[in-house]
């Protein structure tokens, strides 16, 4: 069974955003540009712990949240592009 791509933080993201409240304001809410919030949203950059903090604090979410899926996110892609296995060290000892 093939495992699909998670969900960039930032398409979560959207879900958790009041209706109605533009980007602008969410990112003066949270204290952040408009350009780093959006980058987010857009699935342009990554969230940061820094980010995780404010968006615990704003939305109501656990610490940690915005982090795990951002890590999750992450190491799915990595491992779409990791196709060659190095040895184990222990290998290079024998």
């Amino acid at each position: 069974m093939e495992m699909h791509a998670p969900e960039h933080p930032g398409e979560i993201l959207k879900e958790y955003l009041p209706e109605g409240l533009s980007i602008t304001d969410a990112a003066k809410h949270l204290g952040v540009t408009r350009v780093a919030l959006s980058r987010v949203l857009n699935g342009k950059a990554g969230v940061s712990a820094q980010m995780d903090l404010l968006l615990a604090d704003a939305l109501g979410t656990t610490v940690g949240f915005w982090s795990r899926l951002q890590l999750q996110y992450d190491l799915w892609h990595a491992q779409q592009k990791h196709k060659n296995h190095i040895p184990r060290f222990a290998q290079l000892a024998a």
